[in-house]
């Protein structure tokens, strides 16, 4: 009698571990299946709010794009600026060459070189703007004089309004501000027009820049305008979006199914 006890307590006791066992294991890949399911719904909703952005962008730069040019002048810069980006944008005035800067690290047809960043001064005002005049290669960059570029004179400028870049782009870094004593950087990572106006001694016009669009320098056609490089599609968010509900859907339907067809075994 005791060896027939002691033969039906091991099975017994061992079909209560497995049961706890598979307890803890199904309640563990349920917990982690809903973590994913939750997850996955978050990416697709994020995912739709970048497609709303997006179209933000997209109705913005199409409304400026309509607009007819505007004449920087004494009683434009009154108007929010920066609110107007990809406007296009005719301005007159001087350059002034001893506070221009360059942009690094900036390609054209596959050459390494830079943009040349110039402040205008702008006709009939105290205040100047900084002008992305374009492209010159790295070798005149290293080279140290810029002056073959120079426009000398009165100037009129057509170009679109840019905001100033005042985070980095990822890959690049954030521009070093001279102290005082300090000599002024001549070759910047970004167009931060707050940071650059620092270093010179008269109203810079803030928060934008103007990229110029149309002209050309005095040697062999440099600096190259820079393009203005615009993608006005929706981009691939709604698609992201219905693939991460999709997957959400997958697994939210087909862990129940899953676990039905375990438990019939």
């Amino acid at each position: 009698m005791s060896q027939s006890l002691h033969s039906t307590t091991i099975p017994s006791t061992q079909k209560g571990l497995k049961s706890q066992w598979l307890s803890f294991r199904f309640w563990l890949t349920t917990g982690l299946v809903v973590i994913a399911v939750g997850v996955m719904v978050r990416l697709g909703i994020w995912q739709l709010d970048r497609l709303e952005q997006r179209r933000a962008f997209n109705a913005r730069v199409q409304a400026q794009l309509a607009q007819p040019p505007l004449v920087l002048d004494s009683r434009s810069l009154g108007e929010n600026l920066y609110d107007m980006e990809y406007r296009t944008v005719i301005v007159q005035g001087e350059y002034d060459f001893a506070n221009q800067v360059a942009l690094r690290n900036q390609a054209y047809q596959n050459r390494w070189g830079v943009y040349l960043l110039t402040p205008l001064k702008i006709k009939g005002t105290e205040q100047a703007i900084l002008v992305n005049r374009g492209w010159i290669p790295g070798e005149a960059f290293l080279n140290g004089d810029w002056s073959p570029y120079n426009q000398e004179g009165e100037v009129t400028v057509k170009g679109v309004i840019r905001r100033a870049q005042t985070r980095p782009d990822f890959g690049r870094r954030s521009d070093p501000i001279p102290s005082a004593g300090e000599p002024p950087l001549k070759a910047w990572n970004l167009a931060n027009v707050e940071a650059i106006a620092q270093q010179i001694d008269y109203p810079i016009v803030p928060n934008v820049y103007v990229q110029q669009t149309e002209g050309e320098g005095e040697a062999a056609g440099l600096p190259i305008p820079a393009m203005v490089e615009l993608d006005l599609s929706e981009g691939p968010h709604l698609g992201y979006a219905l693939q991460w509900f999709t997957f959400a859907a997958i697994l939210a339907i087909g862990y129940p199914f899953f676990i039905k067809r375990r438990m019939g075994r």
